[in-house]
């Protein structure tokens, strides 16, 4: 079956529901089991961090930028898992006196992205007793969630694909491999991983569906709310760039110089524009399900945006 076809059963939504009750896990019991973070370790490996982009520092500092950036990547998980929750339980409706299979496998998917919002709170406090007063993320979660879903379903089923496989291309890629990360974080990542591989199959299989029903004028408009979706995550991105490399001046012991802080938090910003957009939209299996769905000049379109971040 393409990207395209419709679906016409409910196969891949209870392959979903076995994957979930086959890797459930707790998140004590399984994953911090009274464990406390050591900064000694990276807590994101260089290839997320773009460490080789803070030609300034030394291994200690590009060492306390991973920290600052792996307390930044486990918020903004927390963050964009709001508003993916919100549209996943209004997505169930259209299943309430339906496919009961279907339902159950976003029930699932609701259950899990509520249990990983918890998580990444957890963490936040455990990473805050180890790094310096001072960090900042004040970035409201209801309030991203309200403006994300006051655009189409195809829009924010477009963005929460792109979501949902950054999360398994950076695990596989780049956090698993790195022999020299804190075993806890990478714990964190291993079994958000596991739960996110079924979230994906499911946005796919819900964008598709969502994008069956919409005229071409609809779905024109469609792709520009994705694209503006695109500049909101890009707008939220800047500000805590500036944030952290703030943060990253204050508590790293020495002076930094103005133009020094304006690299860092230009370092800052390319390295979670690639963790938080790029990666995402350029993987292959979003590539192919959302230009599978679109025009070339709609593709074009949302190339554009993209290249802007760049």
């Amino acid at each position: 079956m393409t990207a395209v076809e419709k679906i016409s059963d409910n196969s891949l939504y209870a392959r979903c529901i076995q994957s979930s009750k086959r890797v459930r896990w707790d998140i004590d019991e399984d994953i911090i089991r009274g464990r406390h973070f050591d900064t000694a370790h990276k807590f994101l490996p260089d290839g997320l961090t773009r460490a080789n982009g803070f030609t300034s520092l030394s291994p200690d500092e590009t060492r306390f930028v991973s920290h600052i950036q792996g307390r930044t990547y486990a918020n903004i998980f927390g963050l964009v898992e709001r508003f993916i929750n919100a549209k996943i339980l209004e997505l169930g409706r259209d299943y309430a006196l339906g496919d009961q299979v279907a339902l159950e496998a976003l029930v699932r998917f609701s259950d899990e992205e509520l249990k990983h919002q918890m998580l990444f709170r957890r963490i936040e406090g455990l990473v805050g007793e180890v790094m310096p007063d001072g960090y900042r993320f004040d970035v409201d979660a209801d309030a991203v969630a309200h403006v994300v879903l006051g655009k189409s379903t195809w829009a924010v089923l477009a963005l929460t694909l792109d979501i949902e496989l950054f999360t398994q291309l950076h695990y596989r890629q780049s956090i698993d491999p790195d022999v020299e990360l804190s075993e806890l974080f990478k714990d964190v990542f291993l079994y958000h991983w596991k739960e996110e591989s079924q979230h994906a199959i499911l946005d796919e299989l819900e964008l598709i569906r969502v994008d069956a029903t919409l005229t071409a004028g609809e779905r024109d408009r469609a792709v520009d709310e994705f694209v503006e979706l695109i500049a909101a995550v890009d707008g939220i991105l800047q500000t805590q760039a500036a944030a952290d490399a703030g943060y990253f001046a204050e508590s790293c012991g020495r002076m930094v110089s103005a133009e020094e802080l304006r690299l860092i938090e230009a370092a800052f910003l390319g390295a979670y524009r690639w963790q938080h957009i790029q990666s995402g939209a350029e993987h292959p299996r979003f590539l192919k399900v959302l230009f599978g769905l679109i025009t070339e000049k709609q593709g074009e379109r949302i190339r554009a945006a993209l290249a802007t971040l760049r």
